[in-house]
């Protein structure tokens, strides 16, 4: 089965606008979250599904700077972005990962690819049951899935979340979570404000730099510096329906995608070059 992860990326965000581009020790947090990604062993390839909106021409712009395939597509139906990245990637199994978990950890990609390859499940991921720090956040489905969630989903926020259909729907879909023999959920490793930057920028900062420590790594930093965890402790997550965005419904971008121009089999047997790739 070819495996992709696609990253999701946009300039957009209601809490630190522009943070895929923000300096991680010379480097931005999106090309961190890609080398980190494609440490992972179980992986065939690696992309960027960014949108087709002029802010994101910045996003675009870095992918071909650091080398990585990118896809663009809808900036408001990120559910219909993913979708046609997955189709035109040509991937049988979706690791799906977001662009502001730096600290991602590529054993824990390995991890749920391997859980989901051997118990075919139709998702899993690590966070259905959070025992990790959030922002290690990584899932796996068959493209299969997200096809039927792509035609299925119609609430807003599954738009933008991508997967929310599948675990909110165990009646249609078999759900695997990966979990951790210790509850760490408490751990706030993702970058969603200025005080998680600091805190991500902190962490780095002990490594020299480098992308070559593990989650385990930052376990122990924490341990011998646990004022770090002090710097975004008190940020609170958003809740996964608190959405400004307002997507166009399942039937609606259906409706739209048929009338566009579409992927032919031809393109979708064709990798994805490092140039931009409109949907």
């Amino acid at each position: 089965m070819r495996v992709v992860a696609i990253i999701q990326a946009r300039m957009g965000s209601t809490r630190l606008p522009g943070k895929v581009l923000e300096d991680i020790h010379g480097h931005s947090m999106l090309n961190r979250v890609v080398r980190r990604t494609r440490q992972a062993n179980r992986l065939d390839d690696v992309l960027i599904a960014t949108s087709t909106a002029a802010q994101d021409d910045a996003v675009a712009l870095e992918c071909r700077q650091i080398g990585v395939p990118c896809f663009r597509g809808s900036e408001q139906d990120v559910l219909d972005r993913y979708f046609a990245a997955a189709e035109a990637a040509r991937a049988e199994v979706v690791v799906r990962v977001t662009s502001d978990c730096p600290l991602i950890d590529a054993s824990l990609i390995d991890r749920v690819v391997a859980t989901f390859c051997d118990q075919r499940p139709d998702y899993a991921s690590n966070f259905l049951q959070r025992t990790y720090p959030r922002g290690l956040d990584n899932e796996a489905f068959h493209f299969e899935g997200l096809a039927r969630a792509w035609c299925e989903a119609e609430a807003p926020y599954q738009r933008v979340h991508v997967t929310p259909y599948f675990y909110e729907h165990p009646e249609c879909f078999r759900l695997l979570a990966v979990t951790h023999d210790t509850d760490l959920s408490e751990g706030r490793w993702t970058v969603d404000t200025p005080d998680d930057l600091r805190f991500v920028r902190s962490v780095y900062d002990c490594f020299g730099g480098s992308d070559r420590f593990t989650w385990h790594d930052v376990l122990a930093l924490l341990a011998q510096q646990p004022s770090m965890a002090s710097i975004n402790a008190h940020i609170r997550q958003k809740h996964l329906r608190d959405e400004t965005l307002t997507p166009e419904s399942g039937p609606a971008a259906i409706a739209r995608l048929k009338q566009a121009q579409p992927i032919t089999a031809e393109s979708a047997r064709s990798p994805l070059s490092s140039a931009d790739r409109r949907a």
